[in-house]
């Protein structure tokens, strides 16, 4: 809303005129009377169900930006793409349910192999941002230590989601998966057809892919390293424990029908782990305290109000910024 706020002073700094706000302005929101008191015609709101939360909100009018960046006939195969999955998770049988068995694995390796951490590792450039976006998803979805009955669970739930580009880590936190002494299991995300035809790059991607995939399951033993005329010394250093899990997607190749299927398979994988894990997946009471806060932390930050009865290490940090 202060995005939004600041647009509409420029747009009518420049204009000089209210109206320009209706004719400049959409809106994708169930608040029609905020919209209204904005400026912004009713036919030019965008409504979507109220029920929409919005880390599963895109395939709703929330994705007019969306549809408005990639073209409508881009979005629409984005939505079909889903749909295919939707249908998928509706329809096949657990033993071959893509869906079901992510989070069958989740469950594993978080309950009784006691991971806390779970990386995203995509091989391709243009899913930089999909471990961000899996972050909300899942930890905004499962990070619960209440169930839907509104008992404590006595048992783990979401591990800590995270992960980046598979080059780019490979130079960066590999180290620790194969060495550093954490179960951390991986989502390997791999393209068959790459989508930047540069002339044996993506052999080399895939290569690395499968690489590590297989030296995170296999590792090398001492004698293994032995065997390769390593000095003794470093035949410790040189040694993988090996025996960390991962998961491979292969996708056909990147496109908007391929993203919205694979996008899908998460949010199904969510759910399914909500009801394993006999979670709301979709309430976030969590981010609500800090918003909160936040409404009486800010009229203290612009001197507007005294500092009120916060702790004191909150009152401090008030104090050192308007010093």
């Amino acid at each position: 809303m202060a995005n939004t706020g600041s647009a509409r002073a420029w747009l009518l700094a420049a204009a000089g005129n209210q109206a320009a706000v209706a004719r400049h302005f959409v809106a994708v929101s169930t608040n029609l009377a905020a919209t209204a008191d904005f400026g912004i015609a009713p036919e030019n709101v965008f409504a979507f169900w109220d029920w929409v939360g919005g880390r599963f909100s895109l395939w709703s009018a929330i994705g007019l930006p969306l549809a408005l960046a990639i073209g409508f006939r881009h979005f629409e195969a984005l939505l079909a793409g889903a749909r295919a999955m939707d249908q998928h998770f509706r329809d096949a049988s657990p033993t071959v349910n893509l869906p079901l068995t992510l989070a069958l694995l989740e469950l594993w390796n978080t309950n009784f192999l006691g991971a806390a951490s779970h990386a995203v590792l995509p091989y391709s450039q243009s899913l930089e941002l999909l471990p961000a976006y899996l972050q909300q998803l899942q930890m905004e979805s499962l990070g619960k230590q209440v169930d839907r009955d509104g008992q404590p669970t006595d048992y783990a739930t979401a591990p800590v989601l995270w992960g980046a580009a598979g080059t780019n880590g490979q130079h960066s936190f590999y180290q620790l998966l194969h060495q550093g002494g954490w179960l951390i299991p991986c989502d390997f995300i791999a393209l068959k057809h790459a989508d930047f035809p540069l002339a044996g790059h993506h052999c080399a991607l895939l290569a690395n892919c499968l690489a590590q995939s297989a030296a995170l399951a296999f590792g090398r033993t001492a004698e293994e390293t032995r065997a390769s005329d390593t000095p003794e010394a470093l035949v410790a250093n040189k040694t993988f424990h090996g025996n960390q899990p991962s998961t491979t997607l292969l996708l056909e190749r990147l496109d908007p029908h391929t993203l919205g299927r694979l996008i899908a398979l998460y949010e199904h994988k969510v759910f399914c782990l909500g009801v394993l894990w006999h979670l709301n997946a979709f309430d976030q009471w969590g981010v609500e305290l800090g918003k909160q806060l936040a409404a009486s932390i800010a009229p203290q930050l612009d001197g507007s109000a005294q500092t009120a009865a916060f702790d004191g290490s909150t009152r401090g940090l008030i104090a050192a910024l308007r010093r």
